[in-house]
């Protein structure tokens, strides 16, 4: 037995210890932060990411672009690599840049080239010299891998040509792409569809592959969204590669982030913003199963910041914020096939303005699937923490949506369902 004495020294000293550890965790946490800090303040550059399929007459996102360019006669460079017919692709999008005041030029690169040029033109002074002199970058739509497969080296490093992008971007220049060049923006891209990644889980390396990352790695971006209801696949591919945030844009929609922080929604339609920072996965679950997921739906003209998480609304739509105990309608919603084209929109908008206060979505693949009995059920439920704004102005319903609770859980369906 140790004397009382003796006790209160060890007692003191183990504090002491525990105390000491807990500092320098806490030192190295603050010291990592600080470094991420760091590192986004010498980014001046921005980023604008376009959800695919954008019009030629969407005249705010390609003045938008033109302008975080520097304006009239902003040189841009079009890098069509991604496409299957990048000759084509290139042209189109540079005279698309040119009517809306732009002096934008192409970058010839392409995967389609059997002589491997473009290990060439990445390396080539003459090429590069030439995109150092532009302020805007960008990436047409097709196969996002073709373009980090020109941009970066077998071995996964930078090419001279993506470090000038790089370089051009922290000094200010703006980085566009649209559907592919929109999934090259996160830290990790995926091609896989929706409901397999939830069936059969997912590889690295092989469903999530490496993108780009000009975003940063804390926010996972995804493109054809709502149409194509891809929210089913960000959320395992979040959980899987440690995303606390998503964003996910819709087509002829772009997103315009500044400061590495600020959103701004522009353009056709709006994003949905997946928040997995409160969710709770169940890993005794052979299949995948998530609860405490937050969906909200930012509309054209809302601003979101990433680190504050703060939603700011467009000021016709701060009058119009939704009274929780005054709601239009009163309707049970069940959608069969919540993947459907803007199911997911649609159930959102009228949960929020509802007397009810849960919502059910199904989805099931077809018979030629992996599993075709096993389905997914989301229930959609509005929380006191969920809010709702609403305007007209524009000649039809408009909402911003906040923080309604989402869970997934496996479900089962007996084949044939009909004979």
């Amino acid at each position: 037995m140790f004397p009382l004495v003796q006790i209160r020294v060890i007692r003191m000293i183990c504090s002491t210890f525990s105390l000491l550890i807990a500092l320098a965790g806490a030192s190295t946490f603050f010291s990592a932060h600080a470094n991420e800090t760091l590192e986004k303040s010498k980014i001046k550059g921005s980023l604008l990411i376009i959800g695919g399929a954008l019009r030629t007459d969407n005249e705010v996102v390609w003045k938008r672009m033109v302008s975080q360019a520097g304006g009239k006669g902003a040189k841009i460079a079009v890098i069509p690599a991604a496409s299957g017919k990048p000759d084509v692709a290139g042209l189109n999008i540079v005279n698309i840049l040119n009517r809306y005041g732009a002096d934008a030029f192409v970058i010839p690169l392409s995967m389609n080239d059997k002589e491997h040029r473009y290990q060439e033109i990445v390396n080539n002074s003459q090429w590069i010299d030439k995109l150092r002199l532009a302020s805007g970058v960008y990436f047409t739509g097709g196969d996002q891998e073709k373009i980090t497969q020109v941009l970066l080296t077998a071995d996964g490093k930078k090419t001279p040509m993506l470090e000038v992008i790089w370089e051009k971007y922290r000094q200010g220049a703006v980085i566009a792409g649209s559907s592919a060049g929109a999934a090259i923006m996160s830290t990790n891209m995926s091609y896989v569809a929706p409901l397999r990644a939830m069936k059969s889980g997912l590889v690295d390396g092989k469903d999530i592959v490496a993108g780009l990352g000009f975003i940063g790695p804390e926010v996972f971006v995804d493109q054809h969204f709502i149409i194509r209801g891809r929210f089913a696949r960000m959320i395992p591919i979040m959980q899987k590669a440690n995303y606390a945030l998503g964003i996910g844009i819709d087509e002829n929609t772009a997103m315009l982030i500044t400061n590495q922080t600020e959103v701004e929604i522009i353009g056709y339609k709006g994003a949905i913003l997946v928040d997995l920072s409160n969710a709770i996965t169940d890993t005794g679950e052979a299949d995948f199963k998530i609860s405490n997921v937050k969906l909200s739906y930012l509309d054209q003209g809302d601003k979101f910041n990433l680190l504050t998480k703060v939603l700011s609304v467009p000021t016709e739509k701060i009058s119009g914020k939704l009274d929780a105990t005054r709601p239009y309608h009163n309707e049970h919603l069940f959608y069969p096939d919540i993947l459907a084209n803007t199911a997911l929109t649609d159930l959102m908008f009228k949960l929020i303005d509802n007397k009810q206060t849960e919502a059910i979505g199904l989805a099931f693949s077809d018979s030629k699937d992996i599993r075709p009995n096993l389905g997914f059920e989301f229930t959609f439920t509005k929380t006191p923490e969920s809010l709702g704004y609403f305007s007209s102005t524009s000649g039809s319903a408009s909402y911003s949506i906040r923080d309604l609770r989402l869970d997934i859980r496996p479900v089962t369906m007996s084949l044939p369902l009909y004979r």
